[in-house]
Parts: structure tokens; C-alpha cells; sequence
């Protein structure tokens, strides 16, 4: 028959081993809090600083509510910064472009994509477009020979790697058929070249009528969408990641996670604040969904070295 010791002794084994787990787990979310008492969240730069800074910063404020600690928004001079970033651990979470992310991967940053953008119809995907002024005579990219073209950055996707994978289709070489080939460094950039007059042929993204980067510059009053024509469009091609450093504690990828998954039900004023309603929630990816933008860079990095050799 158990003693009123041997009761008190079971009882309070008891209560350590129901207290254990919640105390690991603590313990656990104090371990990465003190090894990462600030993360950087870093996105390559699409349109101007002032832009981005609006555009992201109520959604780092959520982060940062739902991590439970400190984050940091950092805009990017341009792709390579991120991946660099990214390689050395200076930047924890970083919004990609496809290529940026398959390059990422292929120069050894160890990162993991973990949420993709979708469209409102609930596809993953966008294009490349380029654009001409709609009163220049060109019907065609073949009307531009001697031309000048605006490319955006050696590591974009829609503003260079699918562009020239589509101009080397066409059996154009851009650097010899283009009177000169210009990197503007960013999708607004290239949109204000072509305005100006610098280029007479823009790459660009391009979801569909009512999103690309020329529209969210006519809602900024940057541009008028009747001022340009398509005059080619890309098959479509797998929407953007955001990505995570490999290494850092699981339970904080987790939480990172389940924050950004969830956005556009916790906080839809932050969500609508980055795509003012023209996408739909991000959801989960992984590394695969871009396999084959890795061997789109491959086969541009091919172009490259025919056109140096």
C-alpha cells in the first residue's frame, strides 16, 4: 500500500515530467532569441528605395510581432547584394526573384525557399514582357536592330535571363544586333529609360492586365499604362520565393514560417500593403519549384561564355 512519502514522491515526478517538455520548449525559444536578437529582412530592389520601404515595412512590423523579436528591413543596391548577403549570414530572410534564388543556390548560399507569391486566380507564375512606346513604328523585337535594349540586372529573371533565352530563339545575339544593352538596375528604371528615350526596348514583369510593375507605377502616378505597347510576351514562368538561411534553429524557421504563410489572414492590412490587392496569399514551396530556373541561368551563363570566347 503507498505512503502518503511515496504519493508526494510520484506526484511531484509527475509534474517534472509534464513541466519538462514546456520548459525545453522555452528554453529553446530563448537559445535563438539570444543567438538572433535581430533578423534582417532583405528584398532585391524592384522599384525605388522610398517605394520598398513603404511597400515592406508594415509587414516587418508583423514579423517582428509575431517572432517576438526585432526585424529589420534592408533594401538591396541589387540581386547580388542579396545572395552575398545571404551567403555570409547577414541577411536571415530575403524576398527573391527566381533567378536571383536559383543563383543563390548554385553559388553555394545555403538558403531554402519556403513561400511562394501567388496570382489571384491562384496560379504561380508570371511572364517577361518587352515593351516598345506605343507610337514607335516597331512591330516586332526584329524591328529593333541597331536599336538601344534596358535590361534590369544580370540576375533577373523577367529583365534578363528569359529575355535573352527568348532573344537566342529568335536568333538574335543581343550585344551585336542592339546599337548598345543597357542594365537600368531596377523594373521601375527600365520602364523611366524607355519614357526618357536612353532605350528603345524594355524587359519587364507581367502577371496579367491588371498587374505588372507598369501598373503599380501608374498607381503611383510614375507612369501611364497607354503610353507603351507589348510587343513580346514569355511563357510563364514560377512566381517568386522568399527564402530562409539553412542553418538557423528549426522552431525559428518554423515560426518564420507560419508568420509569412499567414499574413493575409493575421495582418491583411500589412498583406494588401506589399500587392494592394492584385495577389493572392503566399504559400508554401520548396527548393525543387526552381530547378528548372537553375538551368535556365545555366543556359544563359552558356551564352555568355560563347559570346566572351
Amino acid at each position: 500500500m503507498p505512503t502518503r512519502r511515496h504519493t508526494l514522491t510520484l506526484a511531484a515526478g509527475l509534474a517534472a515530467t509534464f513541466a519538462a517538455p514546456a520548459f525545453a520548449q522555452n528554453a529553446s525559444a530563448q537559445d535563438w532569441k539570444a543567438k538572433y536578437p535581430e533578423l534582417v529582412f532583405a528584398i532585391i530592389p524592384a522599384e525605388n528605395a522610398s517605394g520598398v520601404t513603404e511597400r515592406y515595412t508594415p509587414f516587418v512590423n508583423y514579423l517582428a510581432k509575431e517572432l517576438g523579436t526585432k526585424v529589420t528591413l534592408r533594401i538591396a543596391n541589387d540581386y547580388a547584394a542579396i545572395i552575398e548577403g545571404q551567403r555570409a549570414g547577414n541577411i536571415h530572410i530575403a524576398s527573391y526573384g527566381p533567378s536571383s534564388f536559383a543563383r543563390a543556390r548554385m553559388t553555394g548560399a545555403k538558403v531554402d525557399a519556403f513561400a511562394i507569391e501567388t496570382n489571384l486566380d491562384g496560379t504561380k507564375g508570371y511572364h517577361s514582357v518587352f515593351y516598345v512606346k506605343k507610337d514607335s513604328p516597331y512591330q516586332k523585337v526584329e524591328d529593333l536592330k541597331g536599336k538601344n535594349l534596358g535590361l534590369v540586372d544580370p540576375n533577373s529573371t523577367s529583365g534578363n535571363n528569359v529575355p535573352r533565352f527568348a532573344l537566342n530563339g529568335m536568333k538574335i545575339e543581343p550585344e551585336t544586333f542592339f546599337g548598345k544593352v543597357v542594365y537600368t538596375g531596377s523594373h521601375e528604371n527600365a520602364i523611366i529609360a524607355l519614357q526618357q528615350g536612353t532605350v528603345d526596348i524594355v524587359a519587364n514583369w507581367w502577371n496579367d492586365e491588371q498587374e505588372s510593375n507598369l501598373q503599380r507605377m501608374v498607381r503611383k502616378n510614375m507612369a501611364k499604362a497607354e503610353d507603351f505597347r507589348i510587343i513580346f510576351k514569355s511563357e510563364q514562368i514560377v512566381n517568386s520565393p522568399m527564402a530562409y538561411l539553412t542553418d538557423m534553429p528549426e522552431e525559428l524557421k518554423a515560426k518564420i514560417r507560419d508568420a509569412v504563410l499567414n499574413i493575409a489572414s493575421k495582418d491583411k492590412a500589412a498583406f494588401d500593403k506589399i500587392y494592394e490587392g492584385k495577389q493572392g496569399p503566399l504559400v508554401a514551396v520548396d527548393n525543387k519549384a526552381y530547378d528548372p530556373i537553375i538551368e535556365l541561368n545555366k543556359f544563359v551563363d552558356e551564352l555568355r561564355k560563347k559570346k566572351s570566347s
